[in-house]
């Protein structure tokens, strides 16, 4: 029983294909008026079919009113970190702190490296991406009168004058699988956002939180303050489905409870570009888990 007490959230997870910028905005004002609490998008700055991601979220904030903004992960490895500090500050200014990072250490290196990227080994872009965790958190400590200096192995700062700070405490979450990975999330991330798709089976959540929770746990954090986001996936149909997010409303929501309640998942993500899809996750699946969370934990 991993139960860590987060308060439930949903949230969207959107591609930001460029054929049609009006829909990718819409879905995004879809999941606000469907009641969910979050909209993401994938990071692909090397996919030419895919809009800009920062670019998009500063349109869907003007666009949007209540509902947080978060990148489903921001790709470090074509992404300068002071300059990624800077812009998450200024956009969760903006958008009154509806801001929240979702970081990756990257993949798919051939297509990064075409971009220009500089190719490191698994090792290298984990020790990259806590570099990088240090220089963002360093530039938006404002209460520090100091200049930043960080000599990193791949990231560097001389002397950065820190600011702005964001408007929010903005929570860092990485997409994490691997064990150096998940200990990183478990010793500086505010949250660990993984694809249940990406992942063998269901209990894999469960080794993948104790490798977060002893990593927290020896760095004096305390684990349950860690949030547990997941990315899912389905279709709605046939109640005697026995694959996970398959079936119909009522057992979306028994499930994602069994989740929220067994592995402590406090936010869950649906990935799906499709509009009667996002509302009936938040209209209907949302309110349906919501409840059954509130009644097991009562």
């Amino acid at each position: 029983m991993a139960d860590y007490g987060h308060e439930l959230k949903f949230g969207s997870f959107i591609t930001p294909a460029n054929h049609d910028p009006v829909g990718v905005v819409g879905l995004a004002q879809v999941s606000e008026s469907a009641g969910l609490d979050l909209v993401t998008f994938q990071d692909h700055p090397y996919q030419p079919s895919f809009l800009d991601t920062w670019t998009l979220l500063s349109y869907v904030a003007a666009t949007t009113q209540r509902i947080s903004l978060a990148p489903n992960v921001l790709n470090l490895p074509l992404r300068q970190p002071g300059v990624v500090a800077r812009s998450v500050a200024s956009l969760d200014r903006l958008s009154k702190g509806r801001v929240e990072l979702g970081l990756g250490a990257g993949a798919f290196w051939d297509a990064m490296v075409a971009m220009g990227a500089t190719r490191l080994t698994p090792g290298q872009s984990v020790t990259a991406l806590e570099e990088a965790i240090r220089i963002i958190r360093g530039l938006w400590d404002t209460g520090n009168p100091e200049r930043l200096e960080i000599q990193g192995t791949h990231h560097q700062v001389q002397g950065a004058k820190r600011g702005p700070a964001p408007a929010h405490d903005v929570q860092i979450w990485l997409g994490a699988y691997k064990p150096r990975m998940l200990r990183l999330v478990g010793t500086v991330a505010d949250g660990w956002l993984p694809s249940l798709g990406y992942m063998e089976n269901v209990e894999d959540l469960a080794e993948s939180n104790r490798i977060i929770d002893d990593a927290a746990t020896r760095a004096g954090r305390r684990p349950g303050a860690i949030r547990r986001l997941l990315n899912i996936n389905g279709r709605f149909g046939d109640s005697n489905s026995e694959k996970l997010f398959h079936g119909g409303v009522a057992d979306w929501a028994e499930q994602i409870s069994d989740l929220a309640l067994a592995f402590g998942i406090g936010t869950f993500i649906l990935g799906s570009d499709d509009e009667i899809e996002i509302r009936r996750f938040g209209e209907e699946v949302a309110p349906a888990a919501r409840e059954l969370v509130t009644a097991e934990r009562a």
